[in-house]
């Protein structure tokens, strides 16, 4: 009964006109961030990030999730008719979709893929109604000890999960975690890595940090590729949009066993949409084609549905450890966890309590920007393929400009355009060296709190680190996490790793 008064609340709040209209704009520019390829959600949310100041939580928490999972729509459009992947997770659609295009099939891949992540969405979000209160429950049995070891275990997560080199990865956490430190120690006063400066005496703003590593990094990368082009590619046609009945029937259990998995692994800290796409494709070439079916990799209609469907609900589960536990998963959960923080909000077991409409109208409005994405990625995909035709030249100013103004507008201080220019061209250093942004941000964020946790718990034990050990709750997360790194160092999972996102 309890679940059904939840809805009601959820209904009550996402059904309002002016969060309709937030959750239709948030997948609108989901959906075109996802087909222009070299975007992504994450640079995306950074841009918006300073934007939602203005509006309602509930209003701003939705929009931005809709960009996040309508980004996993979009990108499937230009995998297929181009073979460009618009979104990192739509890379291992391009392997088939991309072959069924070829051979006339676009349309009905196009579809599959729709229709395969309405599905998944639609599952994960109920997943999401109900795993959520069970999570906040449990973690109200976590103190200062349990908090800090649970962020132990996101950060070590978020190194072995993450795409590329494992030293890297640790590396990339490190200096998030000393970036966190930076400002006045609020226990003591003392100013910590400022460089003297009155600039940076309250730490590093989330939004400059967010915007610089992704947002103008992604225009230098970007540039880069453009320059190096020899040309464009062509955009193959259409064709046929609705699928037919045996389509449906051969994918069904595809899109199953990708809901399943993606639902599983978006749980995971780094896991998410990409981590979710790539083990729903492995899973897929490892089942014996049907008489007359193409095998995967040659044009298979399962190799499209179940990793569109494990994307987006892998992208739709990661929700779930940001909102019940205060623990980001990925990049983009980091983001949006910021995103709430600057609303005085934070995420947490207690925020289904105290922010119930925020938390059941963001659910319900999952549902209605799933069915939202269906009408946008079928009748109006001729809409997204003359998007793609803008020429980047024209989008970049507009992106610097948006950069500029937005985090300007956050504190009126000239000095943070100054930071962001900085770690715009860190970010770029990192992307040259092959090192994963993603693991930066889940410990800038995660930092502070765990800084905050390690201090309290010493000082409720009076300096006892065996305080650590003291609960089953705290020797399990810290017992996990050693599991995670010994496994990741380990020859044959470290192979394994290694070719994990490699597509063939």
């Amino acid at each position: 009964m309890d679940f059904i008064n939840h809805l009601a609340v959820g209904l009550d709040n996402a059904l309002t006109l002016a969060n309709i209209g937030y959750c239709f704009l948030g997948v609108l520019i989901g959906t075109a961030v996802g087909v222009l390829p070299g975007l992504g959600p994450v640079a995306t949310l950074a841009l918006l990030l300073p934007m939602t100041y203005a509006l309602d939580p509930t209003a701003a928490v939705i929009m931005l999730a809709g960009i996040y999972y309508g980004s996993q729509y979009g990108g499937s459009t230009t995998a297929i008719l181009m073979n460009i992947p618009g979104e990192a997770a739509s890379v291992v659609t391009c392997l088939d979709g991309h072959r069924l295009a070829k051979e006339g099939r676009a349309g009905t891949a196009l579809a599959m893929a729709a229709l395969a992540s309405f599905f998944a969405g639609t599952i994960a979000t109920f997943l999401i109604a109900l795993a959520s209160p069970a999570l906040s429950e449990l973690a109200l049995m976590f103190g200062a000890p349990e908090y800090f070891c649970l962020m132990v275990l996101g950060l070590v997560g978020a190194v072995v999960l993450s795409n590329g080199d494992l030293l890297k990865a640790i590396a990339m956490v490190i200096v998030g975690l000393l970036l966190g430190l930076v400002g006045t120690d609020v226990n003591t006063g003392e100013m910590r890595f400022t460089l003297d400066t009155l600039t940076l005496q309250d730490g590093i703003d989330f939004v400059v940090i967010s915007m610089g590593i992704y947002g103008v990094t992604e225009v230098l990368i970007n540039l880069q590729a453009l320059v190096a082009s020899q040309g464009s590619r062509g955009c193959l046609p259409i064709g046929d949009l609705w699928p037919k009945a045996k389509d449906i029937a051969q994918t069904a259990p595809a899109m199953a066993r990708g809901t399943v998995l993606g639902s599983l692994l978006g749980l995971l800290p780094g896991g998410g949409a990409l981590l979710s796409s790539f083990a729903s494709y492995t899973l897929e070439k490892k089942i014996k084609p049907a008489a007359g079916e193409a095998p995967v990799g040659t044009g298979n209609l399962r190799a499209v549905a179940g990793p569109e469907a494990a994307n987006n609900a892998g992208a739709q589960t990661s929700f779930i450890p940001m909102l019940t536990l205060g623990i980001p998963s990925n990049a983009v959960m980091a983001l949006m966890m910021g995103a709430l923080i600057i609303h005085n909000i934070t995420p947490g077991p207690q925020v289904i309590d105290t922010n119930p409409s925020l938390f059941w109208g963001l659910i319900v409005s999952m549902w209605i920007g799933n069915f939202f994405l269906v009408l946008l990625n079928l009748p109006m995909v001729g809409l997204w393929v003359q998007i793609l035709r803008i020429p980047y030249r024209i989008l970049y100013p507009f992106i610097l400009a948006v950069c500029v103004i937005g985090v300007y507008s956050v504190n009126g201080n000239i000095y943070d355009i100054v930071l962001m220019a900085i770690f715009a061209v860190l970010g770029y250093a990192f992307y040259q060296l092959r090192c994963e942004p993603a693991p930066l941000m889940l410990g800038f964020v995660l930092g502070p709190m765990m800084e905050e946790n390690l201090r309290r718990a010493m000082l409720l034990s009076r300096g006892d680190p065996a305080v650590f050990v003291s609960s089953p709750i705290c020797v399990g997360l810290l017992s996990l996490a050693l599991a995670l790194l010994i496994s990741a160092l380990l020859p044959a999972v470290r192979s394994v790793r290694e070719q994990a996102f490699i597509e063939d």
